[in-house]
C-alpha cells in the first residue's frame, strides 16, 4: 500500500505536469515526463519521511504505554510491507497456516539481523506482536519510539532482577489479552549468525500463561542490507516449524522447555547453521 502510493502519486503528478505544458502533442513530454516523475518521487518520499518523523516526535518514551496503539501498528505494518520489496527481499514462507487463529501466543525465533522483526511483523501482522528487546534499542532512530507504542518490552540482560520484571510484564500483557509476545531467546545477534544456546528465562512467559509457543526459524536476513545496497536480491526463508500447545510442555522445567525448542530449531536449520561452540 505505501509502496504503491510512493510510486503512483509521482506518476500522476508527472502526467499532470505534461498536460499543463501542452500535453503529448509536442515532443516536450519526452523530457517532462521523466523529470516530473523523478522530481515528484523525491518530493513524495520526502513528505512520507517527514510524516514518519512527526509521528516519532509525538511519542513520549517516558510515558507508560498501557494499550497497543492501532495507529502506530498500522503505520509499522505499512513500513514493513514496503521495506521487503524496497530491499529486494524474495521471501520463501512455509508453515504459517499453523499460526493460532484465536488467543495469544509466545513466538520464538533465531536472530540474525535487525531485519528479523520487520519480517515477523509483516507475516504475523494480524497477531499484534510485541517484541522483547535489549535496552539499547530504545535509542534507535524512529524504531525505539515506535516500539514503545506497540507495547514492546525492554530487557536489561545484565540484571536478573530487572529481566524478571520484564518477563512478568509480558505475562501480564498476555493475560490481559493485549498482545502476543515475540522473543529471540539467543539474546543477541551472534557474529557467526549461527544458532546459539538460549537464555531459558523467556520461556517462563509461556509457562505462566499456558499459551501456545510458535517456533520459527529465519535464514539469510543477515545479507539483506548488504545485498540491497548493491541492488542484489536476497532469498529469505521464514519457516513456522511447529506450534507447541500447553499440554506439549506441561510438567517441563524452564530449561527443559528451552532445550526442546532449541533442538527443534537446530534440526530445522541444519548443522551448518548451528554453532558447535556451546
Amino acid at each position: 500500500m505505501l509502496l504503491g502510493f510512493l510510486f503512483s502519486v509521482p506518476a500522476v503528478c508527472a502526467v499532470i505536469l505534461c498536460l499543463c505544458f501542452g500535453g503529448f502533442e509536442s515532443l516536450a513530454w519526452l523530457w517532462l515526463l521523466p523529470v516530473g516523475y523523478i522530481g515528484s518521487l523525491i518530493v513524495t518520499a520526502g513528505l512520507i519521511f517527514l510524516f514518519v518523523r512527526i509521528c516519532e516526535k509525538a511519542v513520549d518514551p517516558n510515558k507508560p504505554q498501557e494499550e497497543d496503539s492501532k495507529f502506530y501498528r498500522f503505520l509499522v505494518r505499512l513500513i514493513a510491507e514496503a521495506a521487503i520489496p524496497i530491499l529486494s527481499v524474495r521471501m520463501h514462507v512455509s508453515g504459517l497456516e499453523k499460526t493460532p487463529k484465536e488467543g495469544r501466543f509466545l513466538l520464538v525465533c533465531n536472530h540474525l539481523n535487525e531485519m528479523d522483526p520487520v519480517v515477523l511483523l509483516h507475516y504475523f501482522r494480524d497477531s499484534q506482536l510485541a517484541f522483547i528487546s535489549k535496552q539499547e534499542n530504545q535509542n534507535m532512530f524512529v524504531v525505539g519510539r515506535f516500539m514503545h507504542k506497540l507495547l514492546c518490552q525492554l530487557m536489561n540482560r545484565e540484571n536478573d532482577r530487572e529481566a524478571l520484571k520484564t518477563i512478568l510484564k509480558c505475562v501480564e500483557l498476555i493475560k490481559e489479552d493485549k498482545v502476543s509476545i515475540a522473543v529471540f531467546p539467543e539474546g543477541y545477534i551472534k557474529p557467526d549468525r549461527k544458532l546459539h544456546h538460549f537464555r531459558h528465562g523467556v520461556f517462563k512467559i509461556a509457562q505462566k500463561t499456558k499459551v501456545p509457543i510458535v517456533v520459527c526459524t529465519l535464514q539469510n536476513t543477515q545479507y539483506v542490507f548488504h545485498n540491497g545496497l548493491r541492488l542484489k536480491p536476497t532469498d529469505v526463508h521464514l519457516h513456522l516449524v511447529e506450534v507447541l500447545q500447553p499440554e506439549d510442555y506441561e510438567g517441563m522445567s524452564t530449561v527443559e522447555l528451552g532445550t526442546k525448542v532449541y533442538e527443534m530449531m537446530a534440526q530445522d536449520l541444519g548443522p551448518e547453521n548451528v554453532s558447535s561452540e556451546e
